[in-house]
């Protein structure tokens, strides 16, 4: 499994952007996406959806069970 930050910066490479490309195109601050990227944890969960939904996800409550059952 892959850390937000990890997954965003990515992501967001991939398609080419830099972070002040990505967040007008996501429609959150600057200091939104470089907060997710830098890996910080005190985000405002409806601004990091707004992040994932670029790339078609979003964030949902997951068992911790079902996590360890997958990377088993």
């Amino acid at each position: 499994m892959k850390r937000l930050d990890t997954f965003v910066k990515q992501r967001r490479k991939e398609v080419n952007l830099t972070q002040e490309e990505f967040s007008e195109r996501a429609g959150v601050a600057l200091t939104v996406v470089r907060k997710i990227e830098q890996g910080k944890t005190n985000l405002n969960m409806d601004k990091v959806n707004l992040v994932l939904r670029m790339f078609g996800h979003e964030l949902a409550p997951v068992n911790r069970k079902d996590l360890n059952h997958e990377a088993g």
